[in-house]
């Protein structure tokens, strides 16, 4: 251990040093096990912390919710309209989530050996997970030279998950994308023009980066950011984030419709004006746009996840993650969400929705057939089949934090306001009586309880 301490007390006084580990890791490495193995023996305290971060345990945390999370094995499944829910064997999810091999029971998730440090330290460029290898690098990785180029994260690591999403670069991704590496001010401004990184809104601590809720406007703006104190009054109802991402995809296309209804049909796949396609048989329809307007709700930092035994009013289409917010509650702000609508399977017996398996023996993808698929997927989730299957309309919100433009290029007054306007807020959903600029607005129609 003594051996160990001077190179220690030089990665920690000469940082730079540390952006080079061709002296200290040796391999050869067989598999990223090894490498992490290696990697523990200098970073001991950050098995630990990686164990208990937020990143990893995504599978297992109690997400912040009004209903009791449903829990299989004591794993909370989160519910989504892109791959339906995650169980614990859908190959396709470990691409991104740590950890990197939870292919089945046997797999030791409060093992430190299972971390993959290079997803988050790689500096080749060249480290990526293979997609049906439940999370596991690419076969031809030189995990040695990738191993010895290992750093302090930046930003290009975060967004290999983040600034990507599966069918489609902007559906899971809360609205980044890849112009995030070198964006424009008008982008992003933080990023663009005041050289920000990830970390600097996203504290790192303990390898726990916070995020979510966690990292706000009011982190570095108070509530009174504006020269024009007309502007300043609408921080107590709206937030930064409505006025200043006005629309997003903005470089790249989004899904905003994804209709798995019409899978499994033998039909041509044609590509659309902006060079994505817009069929797969094995997933069915998309719909893509660009420069889309937001849609806007109340937001108090807090959502409600739909459950997998959640019975869904029929007729209705359903909110799998909608927020809490509401205009009664002071702590709750007009906000922008990205929505994508989706078709997917349903059981019209039982009113529940279907959780199919869609890869591997008698999956979706191998036989096109959601009978045998959804009999599947909802034995491993121990829920009943009733052997019908029907297709309902979902909602996910997404809330918009990032690619903040530039203030030239925010809102005005007359996007919201006035006969004139825009009309981008629907008063009345809002729950307002009318325009706050004719009636008022929270306090003065007494529409906050305490």
């Amino acid at each position: 251990m003594k051996f160990f301490i001077p190179i220690l007390l030089l990665i920690l006084y000469f940082p730079a040093l540390a952006q080079d580990h061709s002296d200290f890791v040796s391999g050869p490495f067989e598999t990223v096990q090894q490498v992490t193995e290696e990697c523990l023996m200098c970073h001991d305290d950050s098995g630990e912390e990686v164990l208990k971060s937020n990143h990893w345990n995504w599978f297992t945390s109690n997400l912040l919710t009004l209903v009791e999370p449903y829990l299989v094995n004591g794993k909370h499944i989160p519910i989504n309209n892109f791959c339906f829910a995650v169980d614990g064997a859908s190959n396709q999810c470990t691409q991104c989530h740590l950890p990197f091999d939870g292919k089945d029971a046997s797999f030791e998730f409060n093992s430190a050996e299972n971390i993959d440090c290079l997803v988050c330290h790689d500096q080749t460029g060249t480290y990526k997970r293979s997609p049906f290898g439940t999370g596991l690098p690419d076969a031809e990785m030189d995990l040695l030279a990738i191993a010895q180029s290992v750093g302090k994260r930046a930003d290009k690591n975060c967004g290999s998950c983040h600034f990507g999403g599966s069918g489609g670069v902007l559906m899971r991704s809360v609205a980044m994308d890849k112009s995030l590496n070198n964006p424009e001010e008008e982008i992003d401004f933080h990023i663009g023009s005041l050289g920000f990184g990830c970390g600097d809104c996203h504290s790192i601590k303990g390898h726990n980066i916070g995020g979510g809720s966690k990292a706000s406007c009011e982190d570095c703006h108070d509530s009174e950011p504006h020269k024009k104190e007309l502007l300043n009054t609408h921080s107590a109802a709206i937030s930064c984030q409505t006025c200043h991402i006005p629309n997003y995809a903005r470089t790249e296309p989004a899904i905003t419709h994804w209709d798995w209804s019409k899978a499994g049909q033998d039909k041509e796949t044609t590509i659309n004006e902006f060079g994505e396609v817009n069929y797969f048989k094995t997933f069915g329809e998309l719909v893509w746009a660009k420069n889309i307007r937001p849609e806007y709700y109340w937001d108090n930092g807090s959502t409600v996840f739909y459950e997998p035994n959640n019975k869904p009013e029929k007729g209705k289409s359903i909110g799998i993650n909608k927020t809490a917010g509401k205009i009664s509650d002071p702590k709750s702000k007009i906000s922008p969400y990205k929505i994508v609508k989706s078709k997917q399977p349903y059981d019209p017996t039982n009113n529940l929705l279907i959780i199919p398996r869609i890869y591997g023996e008698d999956g979706y993808s191998e036989n096109f057939d959601w009978v045998k698929a959804s009999e599947q997927g909802m034995q491993t989730i121990n829920l009943e089949f009733s052997g019908n299957v029907d297709f309902v309309e979902t909602k996910m919100y997404w809330p918009l934090n990032h690619m903040v433009g530039s203030t030239d290029n925010a809102l005005k007054c007359t996007s919201c306001h006035g006969k004139g306007g825009e009309s981008l807020l629907n008063w009345k959903e809002l729950g307002y009586p009318d325009d706050p600029i004719k009636k008022g607005g929270r306090v003065k129609n007494k529409l906050l309880k305490e």
